[in-house]
């Protein structure tokens, strides 16, 4: 799946200063449907990241990233309407730093730069002070996104749940730097039209091309390899973010940097807290586990939750309320293709549902209602996927088409016990129906348990310091 760098005649070293899972074609290609979007009387300017604080390790956003793979800090983007061309507003070379940490692609690669990325024109960021003057003589209004970038383990709802949260503290004045960006696009060149081009880039995000298909695809089988390994280690006694920390050796081993979001490690009750992060309580024989985790691999995710057992079997219980779930995403499955809708597909899927509903024999009356409730429950086709795990792009108020990624994600709540049941797949819809990207990982709860029979790589014993 990489792209043949070499071929475009540059150097060995120089190739990893630059992605190498897209074509600058491919770029080009989102570049050309924001010309489209636009028109010819308009020009788009995106922000990319700023520089990481401390020794945190760098990540472009995710807009910044699809529309130029260019991972390199306070960079900007002018997509110019008129003239169907790109310019790279970079930063200059910092010699120092570089004699510290390494080369950084800089407005003096511009030839480089073009080479690789296929962007017309490079220059300094000091030269968008043009924006004033030249630009504004041929151009009346200036798109740029409204909506926050996402950047490293960041998804735009829990990114404006966040932002909610710090503005409503009185003591806390800060502003969004999205916010203030567009604030100051105003104040500085008050002649433009400001426009919002966040809808247009989520509708584009929503249909995911082919490489970037498969990289969820890896993305979602590396999940499934660090899940199985959590499932081999898991014994009392040990904590949970230990079971986290071997999902983590399991990505990095195969190429992943870091997770795509904090992963949900949940033993007993603390799985009823649907996004319970703290990961650090001790795994308890009898109880079940639910992980929720998935890497970051080369700015995409995915989403996959498995439940098991401390002890290596379902009881009875158990096996009964998780097993249910799993029948029932198994009827998802089978009814997710083109040209039908979200809800059309839960519809069908709980009609097949309640005869098995009625003939399972529960061992309490509130597990019986807890899973005619999971048939009436609208959120089973849960989010869409990519390059962040809550991905932007709407699916649930349309048909479904083919390139479309997102969980399916059924689950039930026994409020009365603080019990949460649940499990989750990506998918993604093909031209005749859908594809499972993480089916590499067993489902059955019969395979689940033989599961936590095999040896693990990693080995885990209880925690010296707790």
């Amino acid at each position: 799946m990489l792209i043949n760098i070499l071929a475009l005649n540059i150097s060995a070293q120089d190739k990893h200063y630059y992605q190498q899972d897209f074509p600058p074609e491919e770029f080009q290609e989102r570049r050309n449907k924001i010309y489209d979007e636009i028109g010819d009387k308009a020009i788009a300017l995106i922000q990319g990241e700023p520089s990481v604080k401390g020794f945190n390790v760098f990540r472009q956003s995710n807009t910044f990233y699809y529309l130029s793979g260019i991972e390199i800090a306070h960079s900007y983007l002018l997509i110019d309407g008129r003239n169907r061309q790109t310019t790279l507003f970079l930063p200059h070379r910092d010699k120092s730093r570089e004699r510290g940490e390494g080369k950084v692609l800089s407005v003096e690669d511009a030839d480089l730069i073009k080479q690789l990325t296929g962007i017309e024109n490079v220059q300094g960021y000091e030269k968008m002070g043009y924006l004033g003057g030249f630009y504004r003589l041929k151009f009346p209004t200036l798109y740029t996104p409204f909506s926050p970038s996402e950047a490293h383990m960041q998804s735009r709802d829990e990114i404006l749940s966040g932002q909610g949260r710090q503005f409503s503290d009185p003591w806390d004045k800060a502003v969004s730097r999205r916010g203030q960006f567009i604030q100051l696009i105003r104040e500085r060149y008050p002649q433009y039209e400001i426009k919002d081009l966040s809808p247009f880039l989520d509708e584009m995000r929503a249909i995911k091309s082919k490489r970037e298909i498969d990289l969820i695809r890896i993305a979602s089988e590396q999940a499934g390899l660090g899940i199985m390994e959590a499932i081999r280690s898991t014994k009392p006694g040990i904590m949970e973010y230990q079971l986290d920390a071997a999902t983590n050796f399991v990505f990095s081993n195969n190429g992943s940097r870091s997770e795509g979001y904090r992963s949900i490690t949940a033993s007993g009750t603390n799985a009823y807290m649907g996004h319970y992060w703290q990961n650090n309580d001790v795994l308890v024989d009898g109880e079940l586990i639910l992980m929720d985790v998935a890497p970051d691999y080369r700015y995409y995710t995915s989403d996959v939750a498995r439940m098991w057992p401390v002890n290596g079997k379902y009881s009875k219980d158990q096996r009964t309320l998780y097993g249910f779930i799993v029948k029932y995403r198994n009827v998802l499955l089978k009814y997710i293709k083109p040209g039908i809708t979200a809800d059309e597909v839960m519809d069908l899927s709980a009609k097949e549902m309640k005869p098995i509903w009625e003939q399972t024999k529960f061992s309490k009356e509130i597990y019986k209602e807890a899973a005619r409730l999971v048939l009436e429950f609208r959120g089973h086709m849960s989010h869409p996927v990519g390059m962040a795990v809550h991905d932007i792009g709407l699916y649930k108020n349309q048909t479904l088409k083919p390139g479309m990624v997102f969980s399916i994600d059924p689950m039930m709540w026994i409020h009365e016990e603080r019990l949460y049941i649940r499990m989750e797949d990506v998918v993604v819809v093909t031209e005749n129906g859908v594809e499972n990207l993480s089916d590499n990982i067993p489902a059955e709860l019969d395979e689940l348990e033989a599961l936590m029979n095999e040896v693990g790589i990693v080995q885990l014993k209880p925690a010296v310091f707790k």
